[in-house]
């Protein structure tokens, strides 16, 4: 495993992170025996960076993790969750100091800690980065010691330029990977300048850059993917196979599958391709099992990626991808 340090915050977290959102359930069942396999395999392969929410499995990835953390004391964890999401309506005005302090207190129950070490508001409404009173509820929560750095999970990266203007702002967690390259333009730059840490989240495009799906796939009940595939689409559409029409991912991984050096699987060539940008301080994969967990792992130990294959994932990006979702997203 590789390690970098999460922006300025001085926090050291594995290159590649656990991304806590399958665990919830939304991605197919998982049997808690399962969840905890893969969390203790992660644990073993080196991972020390784990994200979740109180909005996954209404706190089950939070509290598989709090078992964690019981269960493996003597590891190094860095733990980031997310807050706002509970909110019913999710409406801007939501965000306040009383709700975000709760939301807070229930997460730092579910997962066994005083402190968290990081909390994101969790993909919240546009209106919610002007409104300066949320940000300074945050460094409340950081004051009374509950968290000890906050940051945000954004659906562009225009919201994200405006989070970080807010100076408490220390990490930004956005959609990248190889069909969402727009965050590595002018974000990128800003992040690096102001010391802000990326957190580089769906990184496998709902497991599309997994190299592993076929236009057959069947997504069983309870998948988010089942119901996006029968026109029903997920809370924010751009989410599922990062907003890339199912059939064009196929296609554009196809594309790709020549690049993946010797000895790697396309999931680790995908993951290695976004520890090539500097501005990132970790990959999310969303993991389910001790398997994916060790191959995901795998992916900090890959050599650089030659200049050419940087330059035809780009190519293949521009051919297949870019006219959907590059001026969306």
């Amino acid at each position: 495993m590789q390690y970098r340090t999460l922006g300025r915050t001085g926090l050291v977290v594995s290159a590649v992170g656990f991304g806590g959102w399958p665990i919830g359930g939304t991605w197919g069942s998982v049997a808690p025996s399962d969840a905890m396999e893969a969390l203790h395999a992660a644990v073993d392969e080196g991972i020390t960076f784990f994200d979740t929410s109180d909005k996954y499995g209404d706190g089950r990835s939070e509290e598989l993790i709090g078992r964690l953390r019981r269960e493996r004391s003597d590891a190094t964890m860095v733990v980031a969750t997310k807050a706002g999401r509970r909110l019913d309506p999710h409406v801007a005005t939501g965000y306040t100091a009383a709700n975000l302090e709760r939301f807070v207190d229930q997460s730092l129950a579910r997962l066994g800690m005083e402190r968290v070490d990081l909390l994101q508001l969790h993909s919240p409404p546009t209106e919610v980065y002007y409104r300066p009173e949320v940000f300074e509820a945050l460094e409340g929560l950081v004051g009374k010691g509950k968290i000890r750095h906050f940051g945000a999970s954004v659906k562009t990266p225009e919201e994200a330029l405006k989070a970080i203007e807010y100076p408490g702002v220390v990490a930004i967690q956005i959609l990248f990977n190889a069909f969402r390259q727009r965050p590595s333009g002018l974000l990128f730059e800003q992040s690096l300048r102001r010391g802000v840490g990326i957190i580089a989240r769906v990184p496998l495009a709902s497991g599309l850059l997994s190299g592993r799906m076929t236009g057959d796939r069947v997504f069983e009940q309870g998948d988010h993917r089942r119901a996006h595939r029968d026109g029903v689409p997920f809370v924010d559409p751009a989410e599922t196979f990062s907003g890339v029409d199912f059939e064009t991912g196929l296609a554009a991984v196809e594309e790709l599958r020549p690049l993946v050096p010797d000895g790697a699987t396309f999931t680790q060539f995908a993951l290695r391709w976004i520890l090539m940008h500097d501005a990132v301080s970790t990959v999310i994969p969303g993991i389910k099992t001790a398997a994916q967990a060790r191959e995901n792992a795998g992916a900090a130990d890959l050599a650089p990626l030659p200049a050419d294959t940087m330059r035809r994932v780009r190519e293949t990006y521009d051919s297949y991808i870019r006219d959907q979702v590059h001026h969306r997203y």
